[in-house]
């Protein structure tokens, strides 16, 4: 029950099943770098943080997971709560929530709870779903329409939004046009061409017309200076035992998303291929991917639906496609973080 499935893989591995997993790896790392990244600056946080996580949980999710083809890294699920730690607690107060969340998600696994997944009622995740693309929609209006705002956006959906409003004379009609071929060209990609990465493609090519025509509208570089090229050594965050208490409550809501997100993503992945996964020992990979993420600096992380099923479209046969996956961002980031700053937040945000 308590036996990753990468054991059990590497039983009847082959060249073959290799070469498989290699392609696989490379596609979906390729296709992790726009959404590690922007799901990270949809939370207030570096780029970097985002690359870390899926680099970092990425592969510790894949090494222990109870699933042949979960992909673990940031996802939105973690946005308006991430949001609202960062508000209350800073980048410290993450940090520790992160941790603390790794060591439920372990205490989740050892009591066997992964089976409780089946109770959850598929309109409730339906909703759930529904509700966090509502959530990063709404965290994306400054980026998309270039707005010039001087004072804090408020976290709350309404006042947010009415923020937007008062700012709106202040648009930038260049960080438009750049947001809106982005989400143009990912379509007519994913239409025409599926088997390449879209939204890697939208990134990339607006990314180049923003360069071409030296057009005025932030990017990566200018909002968080320039990206590190290596991953920082790994440290216990500072605790500040004052808050800790406090902590518990987003750090346990963390843990049960991250509970329900990647048993779900495992889910789908056994209905798309007839495999069955271990919900137990998922929970526990869960909870290790975390708490490495924590102690390089990263945000909390949960198996992604949309980069698993990738995984599987792509070919893979073993969890070492998603550690090639980590693997590959590694190397992105070692070889590309300079030219990365000229990514436009329009571009992330569309």
């Amino acid at each position: 029950m308590f036996k990753p499935a990468l054991l059990s893989s590497l039983k009847t591995y082959t060249k073959q099943t290799f070469l498989a997993d290699l392609f696989a790896g490379l596609t979906v790392g390729v296709v992790a770098i726009p959404l590690a990244m922007a799901f990270a600056i949809a939370c207030g946080l570096s780029p970097t943080q985002g690359l870390i996580t899926a680099i970092v949980a990425g592969f510790l999710i894949s090494l222990f997971s109870g699933s042949k083809y979960q992909i673990g890294g940031p996802t939105g699920a973690f946005v308006i709560i991430i949001m609202g730690v960062l508000e209350q607690y800073h980048a410290s107060g993450l940090l520790v929530c992160t941790l603390m969340a790794g060591l439920f998600l372990i205490i989740f696994g050892f009591c066997r709870m992964g089976a409780l997944i089946r109770f959850i009622p598929f309109p409730v995740t339906t909703g759930f779903t529904s509700g966090i693309a509502v959530v990063i929609f709404s965290t994306q209006i400054k980026d998309i329409f270039g707005l010039t705002i001087t004072e804090k956006i408020p976290g709350e959906f309404i006042e947010k939004w009415a923020c937007y409003f008062h700012y709106f004379h202040t648009i930038n009609w260049a960080a438009l046009g750049l947001a809106a071929g982005t989400v143009i060209i990912t379509m007519l990609s994913r239409r025409f061409w599926p088997r390449i990465p879209a939204m890697l493609v939208g990134m990339l090519g607006m990314t180049a017309v923003s360069v071409a025509f030296s057009l005025p509208v932030t990017t990566i570089g200018q909002a968080f200076g320039s990206l590190p090229n290596t991953l920082p050594l790994p440290s216990l965050p500072s605790i500040d035992w004052s808050t800790l208490g406090a902590l518990t409550a987003p750090a346990f809501t963390i843990a049960l998303l991250a509970a329900i997100e990647s048993l779900l993503s495992a889910s789908v992945a056994d209905g798309m291929t007839g495999g069955r996964h271990k919900p137990n020992m998922e929970l526990i990979a869960q909870g290790i991917g975390n708490i490495g993420s924590a102690l390089f600096g990263g945000i909390p992380a949960t198996g992604a639906i949309a980069r698993t099923a990738t995984n599987i479209k792509a070919g893979a046969k073993s969890p070492v496609s998603g550690m090639i996956h980590a693997l590959t961002l590694l190397a992105i980031l070692m070889a590309f973080a300079h030219y990365a700053q000229q990514i436009p937040l329009a571009v992330l945000a569309g």
